[in-house]
């Protein structure tokens, strides 16, 4: 499936923003449920200026939103973002399987001459 301009721009930024190891764990962690800056900056033991940075660019890639909650401001989640990546490397997971079971059925063959 061919992607357009835009669409591409669109999984490179989130493809970027993922590229951050800080991010994907943010990302896990909002995957379980929506949360706010502080409890996000918990578990990395860095300042909130540094989370709320990190939050910047997942939001800028449209991988999370901001929510209003009476005074919270809580981050979720937007699978459709993930769903995205996951549809276009589909076809890219589908033909390495095929050409690892390949391999695996050459070196079976393989192996079973080896031992004749």
């Amino acid at each position: 499936m061919a992607m357009n301009v835009e669409q591409s721009d669109s999984l490179g930024a989130v493809l970027s923003a993922l590229s951050n190891p800080t991010r994907r764990a943010i990302v896990a962690r909002l995957a379980r449920g929506d949360a706010s800056v502080s409890e996000l900056s918990e578990p990395f033991g860095v300042s909130q200026p540094t989370i709320s940075k990190h939050l910047k660019v997942l939001e800028d890639a449209g991988l999370i939103e901001t929510a209003r909650d009476a005074q919270r401001r809580p981050r979720r989640l937007r699978a459709n973002a993930i769903k995205e990546v996951a549809d276009w490397i589909e076809p890219y997971r589908k033909l390495w399987e095929r050409r690892l079971d390949n391999l695996d059925r050459h070196l079976a063959k393989k192996k079973k001459r080896e031992e004749r």
